[in-house]
């Protein structure tokens, strides 16, 4: 009678095989798991320019900075955005939306050296206006309190344009644009103007 075959010793040992790979997979997955940084923690990344606002934006300092954002609601349609009041009454910060683009505000505080036009006697700096109608807006910037430094011309690089300061001391130029003009025709009038001027004098 044939005798019956042994099983060999080490079939009995692949039963624990399979424990191993999954304890080894398992460990794999959990260095990986700990290498990679959890979704939570990432910062939320922000526009470096907020929607609605420009690389460039005015900042007025003026003295009675709710009289001003007052005053370019009359004279400049302007639509009031956002105001951080400060101690004593004063605005610390505030925004006005003209025409498409935000202009800021503050009070002026001589002791932190934030001081206007009207302290400093002038302003070197202009806030250049495009609108639909140059005549209009400053017929209802007048109005509203401003005066008119240079009056209303056709100028010679195509636009429609003229200069107010407002009751706060900022100077600001009004265009509407009429006709393209190239560099060379822009050129050719300067210079007339400039012989003209030399010759006046």
């Amino acid at each position: 009678m044939p005798s019956k075959k042994k099983t060999p010793a080490r079939k009995a040992s692949t039963k624990a095989k399979p424990v191993k790979i999954a304890k080894k997979t398992a460990r794999k997955a959990a260095v990986k798991t700990a290498r990679k940084p959890a979704s939570k923690s990432r910062p939320k990344k922000v526009k470096a320019i907020p929607d609605g606002m420009t690389a460039v934006t005015p900042h007025l300092v003026c003295a009675g900075a709710a009289d001003a954002i007052a005053f370019y609601k009359q004279a400049f349609n302007a639509v009031e955005e956002g105001l951080l009041p400060g101690p004593g009454g004063k605005i610390m910060h505030a925004s006005v939306r003209i025409g498409g683009a935000v202009v800021m505000l503050v009070d002026e505080m001589p002791e932190w050296g934030v001081v206007g036009p009207k302290t400093l006697k002038g302003s070197p700096v202009t806030v250049h206006l495009y609108v639909d109608d140059a005549d209009a807006t400053v017929d209802q910037a007048v109005k509203a309190g401003a005066k008119i430094v240079m009056p209303l011309s056709d100028a010679f690089w195509g636009d429609r344009y003229g200069k107010i300061e407002d009751p706060f001391g900022h100077q600001w130029s009004i265009g509407t644009h009429q006709r393209d003009v190239s560099p060379a025709e822009m050129q050719q009038a300067m210079q007339k103007m400039a012989d003209q001027a030399a010759a006046g004098n």
